[in-house]
């Protein structure tokens, strides 16, 4: 049971004693009720101290230590001087509403501190009342202090995000999906209005943006003429055929007669469809400068669209950078993954990294590797965007590299180069260019990235029963026996069953000598012991 509790607010802080209170009664409904009640709660909680801030900046600091689990000095002080061990016996448990800050004060300050349901509902009591319990305050000191922290707290996430300005990444990609997505309905939906009038223009025309401006620049077929063919000729990219093709076209078409008003929502609506593709192209630029900047390494490794649709879908490029590489591989087919554990079917090979052109350029049966391959690689490129101080993309143009030896080696077999001397290249290089710029030798530049050795295999040697018997490796070795033919193995066979058979026979001649030269002494024996009685007698 909590004997104080902790109180933070945006004026301050301030530490409570607990009194009137059990485990045991807190549960039933009428206590409950009665921390509503501030005539009741008054007597559960007194107030010891309260510590309130000198500025804004000092209550922006402490909140941020809050939010993020540390120890504020400020509260580190209030905490030893109130709530220090020198009274012997005394059990001082703390109620927190962080358990982060919770474990950050007992292993600070040794004060045994207690997050759970019961001090949370003290601290929900005095979160209601503070503005009557904390004395030298009015009713609205704390609703303008909150406020103005709020505020604060809100610009100071923004303005340090962690996230870097892949922000502007996720929104930019977003809205070129979509523009992808209106350019193509309204050149659908231009090509079918003005199709009524002028029919033979959609088959000689393929591109959307260029039929667009060539319906706008036309307008009526019928005003179509010699002089207005230089400008056509520059319209559809210098090319007089093409431009010639629409004038007699034009000429012998079989559309229909359009009035001037309903000629005129077609102009307008060309240009709009004309301006959004002018927008979508400026948007593309954009696209590129931001992810240059931000995402170097993936850029140079998937591309730009590419790159952002990863960032995009995992949130931010922090985000990607703690996923494995198997999440990466699949991120963007969440949906067949998800169906395929249900149905116990196959899980999916790639989600957004099939649009790469190396998904495209393997064979059907090595995609699923290079797919692996190249989540593996997309992971070592957002960590080093990511958590790089001067992002560079000599990294990802090494990445790219090995997984064009990795196609190379699925095609013809050629082994590809290791991943730790790619990234030593990287970071040779880097120290060179270090040194042109800050005149430093080689062996004092520090290398970006921690590298990790690659150790030799220990080689598996046969334990030998005494050091007495080491000898000379070429000693060791016994000289390979040459392979047998079919007949020469049967051969040798007869030739062993053989010599074991004279054995046997020479054996058993052996032993018939044997038994008999026995057989001779025992009866000579039994003669001698006879003559020996017949003798006596």
């Amino acid at each position: 049971m909590a004997t104080h509790a902790l109180f933070e607010s945006a004026s301050g802080y301030a530490i409570f004693q607990v009194k009137l209170h059990e485990d045991i009664g807190a549960r039933t409904k009428a206590v409950q009720d009665s921390i509503k009640d501030l005539a009741k709660f008054g007597k559960m909680v007194s107030l010891i101290s309260f510590s309130p801030f000198k500025s804004a900046a000092e209550a922006l600091e402490n909140i941020n230590d809050i939010s993020e689990g540390l120890l504020n000095d400020h509260l580190k002080s209030l905490l030893e001087l109130n709530l220090s061990k020198s009274k012997k016996g005394s059990n001082v448990v703390l109620a927190v509403s962080d358990a982060v800050l919770a474990s950050a004060i007992g292993e600070s300050l040794k004060i045994k501190c207690d997050a759970s349901d019961d001090s949370q509902e003290i601290i929900r009591g005095i979160r209601l009342h503070a503005a009557k319990l904390l004395k030298g305050l009015e009713a609205n000191d704390l609703t303008k202090a909150q406020l103005g922290l709020g505020h604060s707290y809100s610009r100071a996430k923004l303005k340090f995000n962690v996230n870097r300005v892949d922000n502007m990444i996720i929104q930019a990609i977003a809205l070129l999906d979509q523009l992808d997505k209106d350019v193509n309905l309204f050149a659908m939906r231009i090509r079918e209005w003005y199709g009524y009038h002028f029919p033979e223009l959609i088959k000689l025309v393929s591109d959307n943006y260029l039929y667009a401006r060539v319906a706008q620049f036309i307008g009526d077929k019928d005003t179509l003429n010699e002089e207005k063919l230089p400008e056509l000729t520059t319209i559809v990219e210098d090319d007089a055929t093409l431009a010639q093709n629409i004038l007699d076209a034009a000429r012998g078409s079989m559309g229909s007669s359009i009035s001037e008003i309903d000629m005129l929502n077609i102009s307008a609506f060309a240009a709009r469809v004309i301006s959004i593709a002018d927008y979508r192209k400026s948007l593309i630029s954009y696209l590129s400068e931001k992810m240059n900047l931000v995402a170097p390494s993936l850029t140079a490794l998937l591309g730009e669209r590419i790159g952002a649709r990863l960032i995009s879908h995992a949130g931010s490029l922090t985000n990607l950078s703690k996923y494995p590489a198997s999440t990466v591989q699949i991120l963007g087919a969440e949906k067949a993954l998800f169906r395929a554990l249900k149905t116990k079917g196959n899980t999916p090979k790639y989600g957004l990294l099939y649009h790469s052109s190396f998904i495209g350029r393997a064979d059907a049966k090595h995609k699923g590797r290079i797919s692996r391959f190249l989540a593996n690689k997309c992971s070592i490129a957002s960590r080093i965007d990511c958590y790089s101080d001067t992002p560079t993309p000599k990294f990802g143009e090494a990445l790219r590299a090995q997984v064009e030896e990795r196609l190379n080696f699925f095609a013809t077999g050629e082994p590809p180069s290791k991943n730790a001397d790619a990234i030593r290249k990287v970071l040779d290089s880097l120290a060179l260019d270090d040194d042109e710029d800050e005149e430093m030798d080689v062996d004092d530049a520090e290398p970006i990235l921690p590298l990790l050795e690659v150790s030799p295999k220990k080689d598996k040697k046969k334990k030998r029963k005494s050091d007495a018997m080491d000898v000379d490796e070429e000693e060791d070795k016994s000289p390979k026996k040459p392979k047998l033919s079919k007949e020469e193995k049967k051969a040798l066979k007869k030739a062993a069953k053989a010599a074991a058979k004279q054995e046997e026979v020479v054996n058993d001649g052996d032993t018939s000598e044997k038994k008999s030269k026995k057989d001779k002494k025992e009866k000579k024996e039994k003669g001698e012991k006879k003559d020996k009685k017949k003798s006596k007698a």
